[in-house]
């Protein structure tokens, strides 16, 4: 009861980003026991696997949530009303995953922190966004946090370009005369899309993918999308940034094919056939550790497939067959 009470006070949020990096463990367990205590859907369900969250003293003892919960049910820590509602992408048809967060505010320095830990200050960028199909719907936390860096940049050219492709060329010849240390995010269909229409040098600019062909293009390996921006667009390296709905925090790759977790993330894997048998290097199924989902369920177990390093870094090879196919993941590996 101690640890419920110590994250139920003012200050409940401290410890997500301010722990040192050999803390996280303690954090992690001290919210897993505090989940287990608020969230009743998280606890029925670690309940199946006989846990007494007393005896748990390892991060792979912990039961993950599967992703699917959150498509069906409010995965909620506590009794609240959400400042906000993400809402997943995914083609016609499929059932939407929902994430109900209790303040805005956390998935906010989430994202800032998390940019200025791999990029540097936002104010130091243009920020430039090509999202169509997410622009397009309500509920995107992708478009919210690159609206929000966009006003953090302060620059007049930051923007969402949506399908004006020939005005995004301009601004793009523009900020490269002048130098300007810019940044294309954008959906993979549509950074395809402008490539292959305008090639072009950008000697200046940070390309962006963010997954999500999305039906809109016949399939296409990440490494395959990669080499062409490359060669179209006159960069070394395509940088991709790795998240979904349900999380609150991102991973990054700065190109080189690896994603790299903020400091306030972890990533583990485990079997296919067996959920518990969880291991922190090798190949297997992406379970993630996100202390910054404090209000809902910070211990997640999703469909991608990937191959986890001793350093942190992992690589994502695939998804599970039969699993649904939506926004980071509609791009194969």
């Amino acid at each position: 009861m101690q640890d419920l009470n110590r994250h139920s006070s003012n200050n409940q949020y401290d410890r997500i980003f301010t722990g040192l990096p050999e803390d996280f463990k303690t954090r992690a367990l001290d919210l897993f026991r505090y989940q287990y205590n608020g969230n009743s859907l998280y606890r029925n369900f670690a309940d199946h696997f006989h846990i007494i969250p007393e005896t748990v003293y390892e991060l792979k003892q912990i039961p993950f949530l599967p992703v699917s919960f959150f498509k069906t049910l409010a995965v909620k820590t506590g009794d609240f009303v959400p400042e906000i509602i993400f809402e997943s992408s995914g083609t016609t048809g499929q059932e939407q995953a929902r994430h109900h967060v209790k303040q805005v505010s956390v998935y906010r320095e989430s994202f800032v922190k998390g940019f200025k830990f791999f990029y540097g200050d936002p104010g130091d960028y243009c920020i430039l966004g090509l999202l169509p199909s997410y622009i397009e719907r309500s509920g995107s936390s992708l478009v919210f946090m690159v609206d929000e860096l966009m006003r953090l940049s302060d620059h007049k050219d930051s923007g969402f370009y949506l399908y004006d492709l020939e005005k995004l060329r301009q601004v793009l010849l523009k900020l490269e005369r002048n130098r300007q240390r810019t940044m294309l995010i954008g959906v993979s269909f549509a950074l395809l899309d402008f490539a292959e229409k305008y090639s072009m040098q950008l000697f200046h600019t940070t390309v962006m993918e963010t997954g999500g062909m999305k039906g809109r293009r016949d399939e296409i390996t990440r490494n395959g999308l990669h080499e062409i921006l490359k060669q179209k667009l006159d960069v070394t390296r395509i940088h991709s940034e790795y998240g979904m709905t349900e999380l609150l925090s991102q991973a990054y790759s700065l190109g080189d094919g690896f994603f790299k977790p903020v400091p306030w993330m972890k990533i583990l894997i485990r079997d296919e056939d067996d959920p518990m048998n969880v291991k922190e290097v090798g190949e297997g199924l992406l379970n993630i550790i996100d202390l910054a989902n404090h209000d809902s369920c910070a211990f997640i177990a999703t469909d991608d497939v990937v191959k986890l390093y001793e350093d942190g870094r992992f690589e994502v090879l695939g998804r599970l067959d039969n699993s649904d196919i939506r926004g980071c993941a509609l791009l194969v590996v």
